[in-house]
């Protein structure tokens, strides 16, 4: 970082990428960029970036706390109503390779922007050529083709995410084309889709889903079985309402609703339960779900449905598990970046009304080769109550 100096003057220097970048702020606690605690403590290592520019993001999705005509300058927007510090870059490595033994997954967030992509192959190189922790890039499709992907792939990038949050065509349209810097083609994030696949293989790539846009429970489980079967991850998140943006004013889903999409997506993908085994009413709302009843006891019990959906460390743990992604400290946890406890399996079990919920019916029809692997990752003990 350099500073000019004239005679009665200052000039400060810009900090926008790649040389600074925003952290979460779970990220900043963990590598003591500022001091504070988590409201339960557990293991953290995954560590989250974001693109910084002066001009911010170019894109300006209705529900993003980033979204070009939300109020505000960009340094002082939230994303996903978390703080995100701006740090410089090469102090940002310095210190993840101090606290290396604790990282289980990093991630850079990219951001439409015009220099986006030289940047994040810039700090990309900086992060592999010195931690060795697995990288993943939460990619912008609009800045992107296949030979932009594979230039990722050279830069030791474990794993690709694209963020369709709409799982329709139709909401992404009204979401993020027809808006006032709108733009974004449903088409060509599903090109982006199948280029990463076929770039990084089976289980690098995954989707971000948000529940809670205007999508019903069969459009979500369609998605999630979609991907299934191309060998991607389906990454769930719970809408939020960042204020001022343009769904500000719209209610966050009802926890039982998100409950069951949690069970139900968790059922399908790493249990092997068919599509069929799911009951939608007339506006394609999830009201029953036919399947044994103890193994639907058994995946509750484990509790790894309700853990937050994120990529793996390198060992297969939990990686990159967003505390306060879907909730905030005050409230009660939506994805739990922790396995649950007793009393996290009590609220849950009655957030779930399973007697209204479960019907007998058959059990798994997907093969053992064809289902999910852990995306919430296993712990070896379970947690103290």
């Amino acid at each position: 970082m350099t500073t000019i100096d004239l005679p009665g003057t200052h000039v400060a220097p810009r900090t926008v990428s790649p040389d600074w970048v925003r952290i979460s702020y779970a990220s900043a606690l963990a590598l003591r960029f500022t001091s504070g605690r988590f409201s339960r403590e557990f293991p953290f290592g995954g560590i989250n970036l974001l693109l910084s520019y002066d001009s911010g993001c170019l894109s300006d999705c209705g529900y993003c706390g980033l979204a070009r005509t939300r109020p505000g300058d960009y340094e002082d927007k939230s994303f996903i109503r978390v703080e995100w510090p701006l740090v410089e870059t090469d102090e940002l490595v310095r210190r993840m390779v101090r606290h290396e033994d604790k990282l289980t997954r990093l991630c850079i967030s990219m951001v439409t922007h015009g220099q986006a992509f030289r940047d994040t192959v810039d700090i990309s190189q900086r992060i592999t050529g010195a931690v060795r922790a697995p990288l993943s890039i939460l990619v912008a499709p609009p800045t992107l083709n296949e030979q932009r992907l594979q230039a990722f792939k050279d830069a030791g990038v474990d794993m690709i995410g694209i963020g369709l949050d709409a799982v329709t065509e139709d909401l992404f349209r009204s979401l993020r084309t027809d808006v006032p810097h709108g733009g974004l083609r449903w088409d060509q994030y599903w090109e982006i889709v199948g280029h990463a696949r076929r770039i990084f293989g089976p289980w690098k790539v995954n989707c971000h889903t948000l529940v809670g846009l205007g999508e019903s429970d069969h459009d979500l489980m369609g998605i999630f079985a979609r991907l299934l079967d191309r060998e991607i991850f389906s990454y769930l998140f719970c809408f939020n309402p960042e204020p001022d943006s343009r769904m500000g004013h719209v209610e966050k889903t009802p926890v039982q609703r998100w409950r069951r999409i949690q069970l139900a997506k968790f059922l399908l993908e790493e249990e092997g339960l068919d599509p069929g085994a799911f009951r939608y009413d007339d506006d394609g709302g999830l009201v029953r779900i036919h399947a044994p009843r103890d193994l639907v006891e058994r995946v509750v019990d484990d509790g790894w449905a309700f853990m937050t959906n994120g990529c793996p460390s390198s060992g297969g743990e939990p990686g990159c598990t967003r505390p306060m992604g879907s909730w905030r400290p005050t409230e009660s946890p939506r994805d739990l970046p922790w396995q649950p406890t007793d009393a996290d399996l009590r609220d849950i079990r009655t957030q779930l009304d399973l007697d209204e919920l479960l019907r007998d019916g058959p059990g798994p029809t997907r093969p053992l080769e064809h289902r999910a692997p852990p995306a919430a990752g296993r712990f070896a003990t379970t947690q103290e109550t």
